[in-house]
């Protein structure tokens, strides 16, 4: 549940106060193992990202508390860190921890940057779900399960009812960002942002998504500013000015080595700004939080100062931080039920979808995009599924339906097109090269050193379309952006079945890779490959060397066919793997090569359609050929966008970390050697 950042009266009988923490917002779910053992400890970002590793004194200290427990506790806090007398500081501070993945190097950083745990929230009690209680019942319920001394690792959130004037002016005084009121009637709502809580903010802060940076001056190293924007109601990236300062020798140099692994040739934002040094490009995938002193009229950061990354906070949620209208915390009421937000671009996909409805009637017709594209279409009624009927007007339609969740996968990756023209019936084609001419708005471009001269490259509905109208049924992204092509930012494990193992087998397999990665902690993501088969992706952190990715996939292969080798197998060989195995693939992994994208369209018999799935739903029930070019789009209405966290966490540092992984199967393990 999230505050908002408004005006509140500072008395008021139904009103709670605490103090803004500042810090990392976090979930600890902490489960009894029973007779006196340490508790199991999580501890998650608000976005889901596994923070346990990284506060390892915290986790020792939660799972001494939750071995006094008879239940499980969710709690909802805040990680601080704490400055020399003890006291929690601001997040600035928080930056020589947040970005360590585990291991030796936040053990070399914990007393150095001690932090705490301050709980605010009693979500779960046991069996008992908490959420639907008021607050002041679940903070009486937090109170009495939850009271650490007040100087340790873990803490209770300060909190005043009805009375926030001396909280407030102890926040003046003491300098702190702000003090939160809170509606005492009102029940949790998870991942709302609502006026029940609201947020005082003495300094302003806001998050920010780097679009670029300029050249260092004089002796400075890597950059001399961040080019920072913010998103529009459109989606696009407004620029919002430069931040220069704030930066520390080693946070520079960190912070370089992001950029540079993101560097791209064009401006990510809406309009290119002017800059006073020789501004460098990058994704907008960084997000930065900045304090300054005010806006300009034109909507410009004054005095912007660098706070730190935030890795909790989506690039494409981004947007300027406004107070609401004054009046009273409304009274609680009950929570509407979850919905699949409407994607953005929805006016243009309409009207793109008549246009393929009246060129499909005349058999061609030339279309203009939003943003000045231009696109010739011809042939539509080409039959490209002769079983089914289906042509290339309806492919046209499935991928403007889904460009939404689609273009984000495929978004600055160059892309192999396997063409079929004359459908999926008659003989296909692999074409690397870009056409020497493309319509305006398709974006094609060469990578220094490759053989080819051009790549068409992804994240546009022009460059989408366009291939489609070659008869591209596919998207074939590479595992790497453009901009760093040696580096993956995600690897896959392609489950491919022998002609004679039935789909019940490649389920079976798929379940047995996931059991091999929840034992080394590692997070994948689950899609059908609109064929006969299974696809099982990992993200990967920054720099991510393929021969590394390969490796990793290898071993989760080979411990699944080690195990089950009447199921599995990584034979090579065709000739030589059992007709009723599954040949766990980790061979993609190479680069250059490709695998069909989620969302993506192939050209199997049922028109399949590459569709994301929940790990639950992997069951009795899956049929892949389910999931189809005329079934996907209502599906996707149905349970969203599924393959986001793998889009948000590919390239991040949310990706696999190596060492831990390591370091974790070592510590499972203490006997065997790590080599």
């Amino acid at each position: 549940m999230l505050a908002t950042l408004a005006d509140a009266p500072l008395a008021d009988a139904h009103l709670v106060y605490e103090p803004k923490y500042d810090g990392i917002r976090a979930l600890v779910s902490v489960v009894p193992r029973g007779k006196g053992a340490a508790a199991e400890v999580a501890i998650a970002s608000r976005l889901g990202n596994d923070k346990t590793a990284q506060f390892p004194e915290l986790v020792a200290a939660l799972a001494r508390w939750g071995a006094k427990r008879k239940s499980a506790a969710l709690l909802d806090g805040e990680i601080v860190a704490l400055d020399a007398a003890g006291r929690p500081t601001g997040f600035q501070r928080l930056q020589d921890r947040i970005h360590l993945a585990g291991g030796r190097s936040v053990a070399a950083r914990k007393d150095l940057t001690p932090v705490a745990f301050v709980a605010f929230d009693l979500l779960l009690d046991a069996e008992e779900d908490l959420c639907p209680l008021p607050l002041a019942e679940r903070r009486k319920r937090l109170e009495a399960v939850f009271a650490p001394p007040a100087d340790g690792p873990l803490r209770l959130a300060r909190q005043v009812r009805a009375d926030g004037g001396p909280l407030m002016a102890e926040a003046i005084a003491q300098g702190w960002e702000g003090i939160v009121a809170k509606d005492a009637r009102s029940p949790y709502r998870p991942g709302r942002r609502t006026l029940e809580w609201r947020k005082l903010k003495l300094v302003k802060r806001q998050e920010l998504v780097v679009g670029g940076f300029t050249d260092p001056r004089g002796s400075r190293a890597r950059f001399g500013a961040l080019l920072v924007g913010l998103r529009t109601e459109s989606g696009t990236l407004r620029y919002a000015g430069h931040v220069g300062g704030g930066f520390t020798e080693k946070e520079l140099d960190r912070l370089g080595r992001l950029l540079e692994a993101r560097t791209s040739s064009a401006s990510p934002f809406e309009s290119v700004p002017v800059t006073n040094e020789r501004p460098h490009w990058v994704r907008p995938e960084l997000v930065v939080e900045v304090k300054f002193s005010d806006w300009t009229d034109e909507g410009y950061l004054r005095h912007p100062v660098y706070l730190g990354l935030r890795d909790d906070v989506l690039p494409d949620r981004v947007t300027r931080e406004r107070k609401q209208s004054d009046g009273p915390a409304p009274r609680p009421t009950a929570a509407p039920a979850p919905q699949v937000p409407e994607p953005p671009g929805a006016a243009e996909r309409s009207e793109v979808l008549a246009a393929i409805d009246a060129f499909a009637v005349k058999g061609s017709g030339r279309l203009t995009l939003h943003d000045g594209a231009q696109l010739d279409f011809g042939n539509l009624n080409k039959v490209l599924w002769p079983a089914l009927g289906y042509t290339k007007a309806d492919l046209l339609r499935y991928y403007v339906a889904v460009s939404p969740y689609l273009l984000p996968v495929v978004r600055d990756r160059p892309l192999v097109m396997k063409r079929l023209p004359d459908g999926v019936e008659g003989p296909s084609f692999y074409q690397h090269r870009a056409p020497d001419q493309v319509p305006r708005g398709v974006r094609v471009e060469g990578i220094p050193g490759d053989d080819v001269p051009t790549r068409f490259v992804g994240g546009s509905l022009a460059t989408l379309l366009h291939m489609t109208q070659l008869a591209a049924i596919s998207q074939d992204p590479w595992f790497a952006r453009i901009g760093s092509p040696l580096e993956m930012d995600f690897a896959a494990i392609d489950l491919d079945p022998m002609d004679a193992a039935p789909f019940s087998r490649v389920r079976d397999v798929a379940r047995w890779v996931k059991e091999e990665l929840d034992r080394m902690q590692v997070t994948g993501y689950l899609k059908t490959s609109g064929a006969s088969g299974l696809h099982i992706y990992l993200p990967m952190r920054p720099g991510t060397p393929f021969e590394a990715g390969m490796l990793f996939c290898r071993i989760v292969a080979e411990l699944v066919a080690a195990r089950h080798p009447e199921a599995a197998t990584v034979e090579r060989t065709v000739k030589k793997r059992d007709p009723s195995t599954v040949y766990v693939d980790y061979l993609q992994n190479v680069e250059g090569k490709t695998l069909a994208c989620a969302y993506s369209a192939r050209a199997s018999d049922y028109a399949g359609a590459s569709t994301p799935l929940a790990w639950d739903e992997l069951d009795d029930r899956l049929d892949p050929r389910a999931f189809t070019i005329k079934t996907l789009p209502a599906r996707l209405r149905e349970v969203g966008d599924l393959w986001a966290p793998l889009v948000r966490a590919a390239g991040h540092a949310s990706g696999i970390d190596f060492e831990a992984v390591l370091d974790r199967v070592h510590a499972k393990h203490g006997s065997a050697k790590r080599r």
